[in-house]
């Protein structure tokens, strides 16, 4: 009879007693468990934290009595395996209560699993600086939020920081992510993991990237957290997810050989150098299976096929295991993010030629209700070999990235996946799957149908000359477009074609890249130069968010309820909007003319995309006398219920005096950058704010630079807006005057007079303004035009649009414009 010992259970170690037992009835089995749970679900701790898994039990997947009784394996928990010898095949144990004793084996498996990185900062080892690991850390972490313990920080941005970030947010706790790196999710390239870092933003996560941790210290039960830039961060407890370190210490005098971070070394047939000595799971070092370097991958799915595979050969059935692709996926929030093979940091870090396309498809066919967009991208070698992929979006993520996944783990190519034939109806795809479409595009790509280009490419190519050419729609354009770019549609590109020079490079985009492709052929067949920007405007903006600039809009609870309409039937209406695709100010006037024929009363459920159109239908609803009965973001819309007329009934005053007393606020749009207008405009405002007036200033276009910072602020920029930057003036004091500057001289005579005067400046008008509760607003609009970024303006800034400008308006008995 043999007798087969396994060091550690969870994933692999489990998973391999268990197929032992099918293999060999006859055989010895023990299973040796440092810790009290011989098998549960790592996975799902983070969501059991956050009460989304409420019955602690079915985290344990097998408990010793399960074990035994089904499969006669002997489980010994809280047993340390301490000490290995295989030249003489034995082990030695120490039990909880320290008493220390042997066992022989046949075979051996290893399985110990890995331990959280806990570095030697200063004070980290605080009570309430928990890792999450297992069971017990994770009633641990439950029990403070459970105490309400309101702040918490997470240091370290993987998979694990990321869930228990989600999770103890819609707790309603106050959560701050921090990351040494200069982005969270390491799988992800930079370009996909900004779309994870807005959502987690928009949910109300505070992230702090590019900084470490220095010290933590106690601060009468708070713990205050030092950074490496100088600031401070405060937490009631702090979950440390940094990264984990093989368990294998004990592992340090047997022989075994392991490598430079500590991973067992193991063959393809996961055994290692001694003889009948396996190991699996998070503590071995196997073959990447993209480019057949050494690798170390602490996910569950690769533990179990190991630990199969293990027992398999220690049973006497020979059997390989190939490497890891690192297929893995992660909910945030509302959001899937996805992703396997290599990403583009280890393609490039290994020196591998490449290719990559980026699309973004609907989650099913775009006429059937419900439908999102995705964004997928593929990287591939020149011959068409899939190297890697990711995928995000709310709907359909995992079985696009799961079926690219198969097909790169049977050697397959980007033509393959043109040619795959999936499951198709209008609720679940379209007839050109996702998938197919991204062979398609890549295919392309690799016949030189299509030059790509980057968008992180692009000011580079625009410094060196070339065109930018918006091709969509006359109304997409003024609606929103790339700064420098002009306006071909599509659709009359063919007869316009004379208004373009073949000698100047061009770049052409759409929304997503699909008829920038098509204008790419229709250009190229015309003897031009040209390229198509990957993912389109879509991707732009997707890159163009910035965590540092990033605010959240939390409120997205109900808002008011009508005294008609009992809580339970909020959610009925009369009419649905279909607002989607549409850019400010599109769905308002979309709003406006459906409620202009709605009769009062009725209900209308309007779903917009426009991130802008949660605050702005709250302004435009109290502007119109219209109710908004509940608002709400999810999974990437924005979904609003309003009632036709209803304040109208309760509401609004009666009576000319009555409206034009209610009506006595000031509001004043500033549209020049000139000083002396920009004085102006500033005395008028505080006069008024003196006067117990509600002041708002709306600043657009050139009136912009007059709440410019000073000092230059580094941002990203195309080429284009760095000119339009370079160009304006930057903050007040550099403004000119509108009439007789005289090169400067007439405004630094201009400043003289004022001081002599006893005339406050325009920076001390400013900072008067502020103090004086004027509410100042910023265009967005204006500021995507010129390229300008919250960034750069001075603090205490609101950035808004049309519709909170007009809200204020509508308050107002006096609107300048300056």
């Amino acid at each position: 009879m043999k007798k087969y010992i396994i060091v550690g259970g969870v994933a692999g170690g489990a998973t391999a007693a268990a197929r032992l037992r099918r293999l060999d009835e006859s055989a010895e089995i023990i299973l040796f468990e440092r810790g009290d749970y011989v098998s549960f679900a790592n996975c799902g701790l983070p969501y059991y934290i956050g009460s989304t898994i409420k019955d602690r039990e079915r985290l344990l997947v097998q408990t010793p009595e399960k074990l035994n009784g089904r499969f006669n394996i002997d489980v010994r928990v809280k047993s340390e395996v301490i000490q290995i010898d295989p030249a003489a095949k034995k082990i030695k144990v120490r039990t909880n209560d320290q008493k220390i004793y042997e066992e022989t084996y046949d075979a051996l498996l290893l399985s110990p699993g890995a331990q959280p990185l806990r570095p030697p900062i200063p004070g980290i080892n605080h009570p309430k600086i928990i890792s999450l690991r297992n069971i017990p850390d994770a009633d641990q972490l439950k029990h403070f939020a459970d105490m309400n313990l309101h702040r918490t920080v997470i240091i370290g941005g993987g998979f694990i920081g990321i869930e228990m970030a989600e999770n103890l947010r819609q707790r309603g706790l106050d959560v701050t992510v921090i990351e040494a790196a200069p982005h969270i999710l390491a799988p992800f390239d930079t370009d996909m993991v900004k779309i994870i870092e807005k959502e987690l933003v928009e949910k109300g996560v505070r992230i702090i990237l590019e900084d470490g941790v220095q010290a933590f210290s106690d601060n009468d039960g708070t713990i205050e957290i030092s950074l490496s830039s100088g600031k401070k961060v405060s937490a009631d407890f702090v979950v440390l997810a940094i990264g984990v370190r093989p368990d294998t210490q004990f592992l340090q005098n047997s022989g075994i050989h392991l490598g430079a971070r500590g991973h067992i070394l193991v063959d393809e047939h996961l055994q290692t150098n001694a003889a009948d000595v396996y190991a699996v799971g998070d503590a071995v070092e196997v073959v990447d299976f993209i480019n057949g370097e050494k690798t170390a991958v602490p996910l569950a799915g690769p533990a179990n096929k190991q630990g199969r595979i293990a027992a398999d050969n220690i049973a006497g059935i020979p059997s390989q295991y190939k490497g890891v692709q690192g297929t893995s996926i992660l909910k945030v929030f509302d959001l899937v993010a996805a992703s396997t093979g290599s990403n583009e940091r280890s393609l490039k870090r290994q020196q591998q030629v490449y290719k990559a396309i980026c699309i973004h498809p609907e989650s099913h066919a775009g006429y059937y209700p419900g439908s999102n967009q995705m964004t997928l991208k593929l990287l591939f070698d020149l011959k068409g070999r899939i190297l890697g992929a990711q995928a995000i979006g709310y709907d359909g993520v995992d079985k696009r990235i799961d079926v690219i996944a198969s097909v790169l783990r049977l050697g397959g190519t980007v033509y393959d996946l043109t040619e795959l034939e999936l499951a198709y109806a209008p609720p679940f795809s379209s007839a050109k799957d996702p998938v197919n479409m991204a062979g398609y595009a890549a295919e392309n790509v690799l016949r030189g149908l299509t030059d790509g280009i980057a968008y992180a490419d692009l000011p580079e190519a625009i410094a060196k000359g070339a065109r930018l050419i918006d091709v969509g729609t006359e109304l997409e354009y003024k609606t929103h477009h790339l700064p420098g770019a002009v306006n071909f549609p599509l659709d009359e590109l063919r007869t316009r074609l004379t208004e373009l020079d073949k000698t100047v490079p061009m770049v052409v985009y759409c929304k997503v890249g699909l008829r920038g492709y098509i204008a790419e052929r229709i250009l190229k067949q015309n003897g031009f130069s040209v390229k198509n920007l990957m993912g389109g405007y879509t991707s732009a903006k997707q890159q163009d968010f910035t965590v540092n600039e990033a605010t959240s809009d939390t409120d997205i609870t109900n808002e008011q309820k009508s005294p008609g309409i009992a809580s339970q039937s909020i959610l009925s209406f009369d009419e649905e909007m279909d607002l989607t695709g549409l850019s400010c100010p599109g769905p308002l006037m979309k709003l406006k003319l459906k409620f202009d024929t709605l009769a009062p009363g009725k209900i209308v459920k309007a779903i917009a995309s426009d991130a802008g159109f949660f605050s702005d239908s709250k302004a435009w609803c109290d502007r119109t006398n219209n109710l908004l009965l509940k608002r709400e973001q999810e999974r990437g819309r924005v979904i609003v219920w309003i009632q036709k007329g209803h304040l109208a009934d309760t509401n609004v005053q009666t009576g000319a005096a009555q409206l034009a007393a209610a009506k006595d606020n000031k509001t004043i749009v500033v549209f020049s950058g000139d000083l002396d207008k920009a004085i102006a405009s500033f005395i008028i405002a505080n006069g008024a704010a003196a006067m117990n007036k509600k002041v708002t200033m709306f600043f657009t276009f050139w009136g912009l630079n007059i709440l410019r910072k000073p000092e230059p602020v580094t941002v990203e920029k195309y080429l284009m807006e760095k000119m339009f930057g370079w160009m304006m003036p930057r903050g007040s004091k550099n403004l000119k005057l509108s009439n007789m500057n005289m090169f400067g001289l007439g405004t630094k005579m201009m400043r003289q007079i004022m001081q002599k005067k006893n005339i406050d400046s325009l920076e001390k008008l400013i900072k008067t303004a502020q103090q004086n509760g004027i509410e100042m607003i910023a265009c967005q609009m204006s500021m995507d035009v010129m390229g300008i970024q919250k960034k750069e303006l001075i603090d205490g800034i609101q950035v808004g649009g049309v519709g909170s400008y007009l809200s204020a308006a509508e308050d107002a008995n006096v609107n300048l414009f300056i």
